[in-house]
């Protein structure tokens, strides 16, 4: 099934990512010099497309000790019929492997950079697909965030004077 994509090793311009994010309703900013910023600094990137077209995205990040797969994002229409897996049920499936093989191309490009760890952040039924990759749940771990319009003014003010 879709022998004809290619998987490729690389990055794509800011526009076509940006357009391939509005296609699948992905939150996301707007400004295209932000998402330039974030694929500068960005490990690695791996692109799927099909008839030169933009099917899918996975990237990683490393502090060259411990990795990240930040995210695996394949278009609705390459991922198959709904299923139900373990956990929950779920719309997404990747069913031609499109998604397991670019997770797979950026984790194997970590490994071959001597990252000790690779982390990923699993929501809902992603869980199945990390486990699938051979993820495991951290015990304790609780995942935490916090966006920068949130920021309390101490941290704004402490980082201010450490710069």
């Amino acid at each position: 099934m879709f022998e004809d994509v290619v998987f490729e090793i690389g990055r794509p311009e800011p526009e076509e990512l940006l357009a391939f994010y509005e296609r699948q309703k992905h939150p996301t900013t707007q400004r295209l010099a932000k998402l330039g910023r974030m694929l500068d600094g960005t490990f690695c990137m791996v692109t799927a497309r099909r008839h030169g077209e933009l099917i899918g995205f996975a990237r990683g990040v490393t502090d060259g000790l411990v990795g990240r797969l930040a995210e695996c994002k394949l278009d609705p229409a390459y991922q198959g019929p709904a299923c139900v897996t373990r956990t929950d049920g779920r719309i997404e499936h990747d069913a031609a492997g499109i998604a397991g093989r670019m997770a797979g191309m950026v984790i194997e490009q970590m490994r071959k950079a001597g990252v000790e760890r690779i982390d990923a952040l699993a929501y809902g039924t992603e869980v199945d697909f990390c486990e699938e990759l051979g993820f495991r749940r951290m015990r304790g771990v609780v995942a935490m965030e916090l966006p920068a319009g949130a920021m309390p003014a101490s941290a704004t003010a402490s980082t201010a004077a450490a710069v």
